[in-house]
């Protein structure tokens, strides 16, 4: 079958570019089309520099012209970003010498067991070979150190360079610094943001973290000063959003994901994670109840158009693990070990592909929100 051209802009007016509320043709991000035979080409220009608008705009091109055109047509379809001018008042995060990727785990709601991943993750990334350090940034509800077995350990004073630095809490391979090393067990942590924000710079300038491949940062639940602080304090290279099943938490994931997401902040989302997907009983080990909803994050990253990071369990050692300072991932060839391996290899995954994709780490930027002043 012979392609016409004028077929194929008239399909291509029956979609939209992501991001932009006039069809393709409109707007003008159709820059050309060429046809001979049954082959097309398609070259557009899209404003969105994602990944997942590059993907989703070539994966609509071509079903398009599959459904409205000719099914068996072979499309070719290339993508090139326009970003425009990124707005001033900007704030540069300070990079830490290094350290090669800052990954930030991030939940709407508290619950949902975001510092169990994160100290699972942690785990995961050393047993492949990398360095990594975790920052516990959760400043009023301090877990880490617990989930590490090092609640009764403190920081040392160290000197580098001339400069007295906090040398990280090590275990299992993994550097650790909290402000739960610098507070009693039975003591509340009554600060204002500009404090809490203070006592977080400087655990992360102050610290002697050396050399890392990996720092991940475990925020606190929900959007407010500590994670505006975080992002305008370190260039994260991308964030990790951590869910249940269940509705609300949903809800309040779909929050931090458009948190990172505005332009403001515009700070990368590697993907989402199901905690507490399904609940498997030893006695029924074929069995899987979903007791807190069937696949609801995983519907939630489709729905986003962010990356489907992977689902864990309901498994009662997972949290006798974290209580005792052993995380989970630590055991060899079992189902949960398997679970964070699985995970964590879809993190570096999408990190290498959003490097790819966006600039490095160093110059990632955060703008402050227009009439507001920063942290």
């Amino acid at each position: 079958m012979k392609l016409n051209k004028q077929d194929i802009l008239k399909a291509l007016e029956t979609i939209t570019v992501p991001g932009e509320g006039q069809n393709m043709v409109e707007s003008s991000a159709v820059k050309n089309v060429i046809t001979f035979g049954d082959e097309v080409i398609v070259d557009i220009t899209i404003a969105n520099p994602s990944l997942q608008a590059k993907k989703r705009t070539e994966v609509d091109i071509m079903k398009t012209i599959h459904d409205k055109v000719y099914e068996k047509a072979k499309v070719t379809v290339n993508v090139k970003v326009d970003a425009p001018t990124k707005p001033t008042n900007e704030i540069k995060g300070n990079p830490i010498p290094g350290i090669q990727n800052i990954i930030a785990i991030a939940s709407g709601k508290g619950g949902v067991g975001k510092s169990t991943v994160t100290a699972n993750l942690a785990v995961s990334l050393t047993k492949m070979g990398f360095k990594v350090g975790v920052l516990d940034a959760d400043i009023y509800g301090p877990s880490i150190p617990i989930m590490f077995g090092v609640e009764a350990e403190r920081p040392l004073a160290i000197n580098v360079d001339g400069k007295s630095k906090m040398k990280p809490v090590e275990n299992y391979g993994v550097k650790i610094l909290s402000i739960g090393f610098f507070t009693q067990p039975n003591q509340a942590v009554v600060w204002r943001g500009p404090m809490a924000a203070k006592a977080l710079t400087q655990m992360i300038f102050d610290a002697a973290w050396e050399e890392l491949d990996f720092l991940l940062i475990d925020l606190p639940p929900g959007t407010g000063d500590i994670h505006l602080s975080i992002m305008q304090s370190l260039p994260i290279t991308g964030a990790v959003i951590v869910s249940t099943p269940q509705n609300v938490a949903l809800a309040d994931a779909k929050k931090g994901v458009a948190m990172f997401k505005q332009e403001s902040i515009n700070v990368p989302v590697l993907g989402i994670i199901e905690n507490m997907a399904f609940f498997t009983p030893e006695e029924l080990p074929n069995n899987k109840y979903y007791i807190f909803g069937k696949e609801g994050a995983k519907h939630l990253a489709e729905d986003l158009q962010v990356p489907f990071l992977g689902e864990i369990p309901l498994v009662q050692s997972i949290r006798e693990a974290g209580d005792i300072g052993r995380p989970a991932a630590l055991q060899t060839e079992t189902p949960l070990a398997k679970a964070f391996e699985v995970l964590t290899q879809n993190i570096v995954q999408e990190l290498v592909r959003r490097n790819e994709d966006l600039p490095p780490t160093e110059i990632i930027k955060i703008t402050t929100m227009a009439g507001c002043s920063t942290v």
